[in-house]
């Protein structure tokens, strides 16, 4: 029963083999404190990008009009875009869908801006390590320069909805 006292000599001293496991769990808790600050400088995996307040509506028709002035053809109902080297490029998460394809250059510097226009999703880019958190009414701009060629999948990796499972994306990258 809970309730009673433990017995007088109920604690007993860690043998050698749980001293050596405790010293290593503390250990790594140490190597962990250093290393996490450390990969958040030089890691170069976290955005050191800008977010801006933006209504939905200006960020959608933002995105309508870079799709109307770069698009360079179609990959079922979805344009596949391609922004000049150097210059922005927009996506759109909404209606369980990353909008649209981006057709990049590899080794060029684009000014990305990413923003949702119903609910907060996840931007997690495959199989790369790139996750952000996409909120509805900013405007997250990040600058990225792709460094290796291939077809790269987007997926929502935060719950949004009923049709969450099929909320993906492409990137593509020449």
């Amino acid at each position: 029963m809970s309730f009673l006292i433990p017995e007088k000599d109920w604690f007993k001293a860690p043998d050698k083999g749980e001293r050596n496991w405790i010293a290593i769990g503390i250990v790594w808790c140490l190597i962990m404190s250093v290393m996490m600050p450390y990969w958040h400088v030089a890691g170069k995996q976290n955005s050191r990008g800008e977010s801006y307040k933006v209504k939905p509506e200006d960020f959608s028709a933002r995105v309508q009009k870079f799709v109307e002035t770069n698009s360079v053809g179609k990959l079922g109902n979805i344009p596949i875009v391609q922004p000049n080297p150097g210059g922005h490029a927009y996506l759109m998460g909404g209606g369980y869908i990353w909008y649209p394809i981006l057709k990049l250059k590899q080794g060029q510097k684009y000014t990305l801006h990413i923003s949702s226009t119903d609910y907060q999703h996840g931007f997690s880019v495959q199989p790369i390590n790139m996750n952000f958190q996409i909120l509805p009414g900013y405007d997250h701009v990040l600058e990225i320069t792709p460094t290796s060629t291939g077809e790269f999948n987007i997926v929502c990796n935060e719950f949004c909805g009923a049709r969450h499972h099929v909320m993906t994306g492409k990137i593509i990258v020449e």
